[in-house]
C-alpha cells in the first residue's frame, strides 16, 4: 500500500485519537501539577436598621470572587504546585504512620486507600468469575440441543442488555428496605435483615450484580470460539479414553486461551473504573472507588469550589493503576504474537 493512502486510511482516525484521548490526557496530566483559583477581596458591607432616631448599623466583612468588568466571569490565577495534589490526594505521611503501627482502620480513613482497596478487590475478585461463569454458560449452551440454543442465548444475553445504572438499581430495589428477596429472606430465617446498612452487603451485592451483568459478554465471545475447536482433536481426546475435564483442560481451555485473555484485558480496563454501582447501590456512605473519588473531587462544595487538581490526580492513578494490572496480560499477549510471528 501506498503511504499516501495509508494517510486517507489511517489518519481520519489519527486525528480523532489524538483530539479526543491524546489532547484530554496531556491536559489532566498538567492540571495535577496545577491549581487554579478564583481571585478574591474583602468588601465591607454597612448594614442599617430601620428608623431615624434609633437606627443602628453593622460592618460585615465579606470575602467575594473578583469579576472582570469586560467579560463578566471571575477572574482566576494558576500556581504551579508540584506534587502537591497528589499528596494531598495519597496523604503518605498519614498513610505511612498508619502502616507501620498496623492501624488498618486509620489507613482506611484516606479516602484514597480506601477506595483504591475496594476498587482492587473488586476488580480482581470479579475477573476469574465472569471468565467461569462466562465459559460455563457457553459449554452449557454448545452442548444444548438445538432448539434450546435460542432462547438460551436470549435469556443469557439480557443483563448483557440492561444499561448498568438501571440494573445496579433493579438489584438494588430487589433488596432495598422492603424488597421482594429482602422480604423472603426475612421469612426464611425468621429475623430481620438489613442489606444496606453494613459495608460488606453492599460490596457482595454489587459483586454479584457485577458478575450478573458482565458474564454474558464473555460467554457470547466464548461461545464464539467454541465453534472454531477442531473437532478432530476432541473426537481424538474421546477416542484416548480423556474425559469431559479433561477434554476442557487439555483442549478446549488451551484453544480459547486468546479469548480468555482479551476478556481479562477488557474486564480489568473496565472494573477498575468501577462507578455505576457505587451510584445505583448508593453506597459511597459505606463504599469508594476510585472514580467515584475523581467524580468527588469535582462536585462543587459550599462555596462552588471544585478540586479540579485533587481530580486530575486521582484520574492519573486510576490511570497508573489499569496499566499496572494490565501489564501480565499484555506481556502475555506480546509474548504470544511474536511467537506467532516466527
Amino acid at each position: 500500500m501506498k503511504f499516501k493512502t495509508f494517510i486517507w486510511f489511517v489518519g481520519p482516525s489519527l486525528f480523532l485519537m489524538l483530539l479526543f484521548i491524546a489532547a484530554p490526557l496531556v491536559s489532566v496530566f498538567l492540571d495535577s501539577f496545577r491549581i487554579t483559583q478564583p481571585v478574591v477581596q474583602t468588601v465591607e458591607t454597612e448594614t442599617c436598621s430601620a428608623g431615624f432616631l434609633q437606627q443602628t448599623c453593622t460592618t460585615t466583612i465579606n470575602t467575594v470572587p473578583v469579576i472582570d468588568e469586560e467579560t463578566g466571569r471571575v477572574v482566576t490565577t494558576t500556581e504551579w504546585v508540584g506534587w502537591l495534589s497528589y499528596e494531598r490526594v495519597l496523604e503518605p505521611r498519614r498513610a505511612w504512620d498508619a502502616i507501620r503501627s498496623f492501624d488498618y482502620n486509620g489507613l482506611m480513613q484516606i479516602d484514597f486507600w480506601a477506595a483504591l482497596r475496594f476498587t482492587v478487590m473488586f476488580t480482581l475478585v470479579t475477573l476469574p468469575l465472569v471468565i467461569g461463569v462466562g465459559l460455563a454458560i457457553a459449554l452449557a449452551v454448545n452442548n444444548a440441543a438445538k432448539s434450546l440454543r435460542g432462547p438460551i442465548i436470549f435469556v443469557s444475553l439480557l443483563p448483557f442488555i440492561i444499561t448498568p445504572v438501571i440494573g445496579s438499581l433493579s438489584i438494588y430495589w430487589l433488596f432495598v428496605g422492603d424488597g421482594i428477596l429482602t422480604r423472603g429472606l426475612e421469612a426464611w430465617l425468621d429475623r430481620d435483615i438489613a442489606m444496606f446498612a453494613q459495608a460488606w452487603t453492599i460490596e457482595l451485592l454489587m459483586l454479584f450484580y457485577r458478575v450478573w451483568h458482565v458474564a454474558p459478554f464473555a460467554f457470547v465471545i466464548f461461545y464464539a470460539g467454541l465453534q472454531t475447536v477442531n473437532q478432530d482433536t476432541l473426537e481424538s481426546a474421546i477416542i484416548d479414553g480423556a474425559s469431559r475435564w479433561d477434554r476442557l483442560r487439555y483442549v478446549i481451555i488451551p484453544h480459547l486461551m486468546p479469548l480468555i485473555v482479551f476478556i481479562a484485558l477488557i474486564h480489568l480496563m473496565d472494573s477498575y473504573r468501577v462507578f455505576d454501582e457505587i451510584v445505583g447501590f448508593r453506597a459511597q456512605a459505606y463504599v469508594i472507588s476510585l472514580q467515584w473519588l475523581t467524580f468527588d473531587f469535582l462536585a462543587a462544595d459550599d462555596a462552588g469550589n471544585r478540586a479540579f487538581s485533587r481530580a486530575s490526580a486521582s484520574a492519573m492513578l486510576t490511570m497508573i493503576g489499569i496499566v499496572i494490572l494490565l501489564i501480565p496480560l499484555l506481556r502475555r499477549t506480546w509474548r504470544d504474537h511474536k511467537g506467532g510471528s516466527h
